[in-house]
C-alpha cells in the first residue's frame, strides 16, 4: 500500500471513503424516510435494528474493547481505534440490507455479485488509505456482513408478512378499478 498516492486511485479511494463515511449514512437515513412513508413498519424496523445493531452497538463496542491504534499517517480522518473497520462494515452491511429491502429474491443473485465486488474494494480503500489494518477491513466487513445475515435471520418471516400484505393490497387495489 505504499507508494504514490494520487491519481485514479486516489479518487476511488476517495469516492469509497465518502460512501463509507457521509453518503454511507444518507443511504440508510433516507431508505428509512422512504420505508415510513410507505408504511413498511417492519422493514423499517429491520432497518433500524441492522443499521444501529451493526454499526453502534458491535462495530463501536469493538473499538472500545480492543482499541487497537491506526497505522500511522493516515490520509483522511479518521476517529479512535482501528479493530473493526466501520467503512467495511457498513459496506457490507449496507449490501445486505439493501438486497434484503429492495431487491426482488429473483434478482439477487447480481446484487449479491455486485456486493462481493464492493464490498472488497472499501477493504482495498481503507487500506490504501493508511486508515486500517489489512484485518481490521476483513473483521468489519464480516461484522457487517453477520450482523446484517443475522437481523435477516430474525425479521424474515415478518418481512415475508408484510410483503404478503403490501402483494395483497396491490391485487386489491388493482381488483376494485376493473369491476
Amino acid at each position: 500500500m505504499g507508494g504514490p498516492h494520487e491519481g485514479l486511485y486516489q479518487a476511488v479511494a476517495t469516492a469509497l471513503d465518502l460512501c463509507g463515511g457521509p453518503v454511507g449514512s444518507l443511504i440508510p437515513l433516507s431508505l428509512l424516510v422512504f420505508l415510513l412513508v410507505r408504511r413498511r413498519w417492519v422493514s423499517a424496523g429491520f432497518l433500524l435494528a441492522a443499521h444501529l445493531g451493526g454499526n453502534m452497538l458491535v462495530v463501536q463496542g469493538l473499538k472500545h474493547l480492543v482499541d487497537r491504534p491506526r497505522p500511522a499517517h493516515p490520509l483522511v480522518r479518521v476517529d479512535h481505534g482501528s479493530f473493526p473497520s466501520g467503512h467495511a462494515a457498513t459496506a457490507a452491511l449496507l449490501v445486505v440490507v439493501l438486497g434484503v429491502l429492495l431487491i426482488p429474491a429473483a434478482k439477487r443473485r447480481a446484487w449479491w455479485i455486485g456486493g462481493a465486488v464492493f464490498t472488497p474494494a472499501m477493504r482495498w480503500s481503507r487500506t490504501w488509505l493508511h486508515a486500517h489494518w489489512l484485518t481490521d477491513t476483513v473483521a468489519g466487513a464480516a461484522v457487517g456482513a453477520g450482523v446484517g445475515l443475522l437481523a435477516w435471520w430474525l425479521f424474515h418471516p415478518a418481512l415475508a408478512r408484510e410483503r404478503a400484505r403490501a402483494h395483497d393490497r396491490r391485487g386489491a387495489a388493482a381488483g376494485v378499478g376493473t369491476a
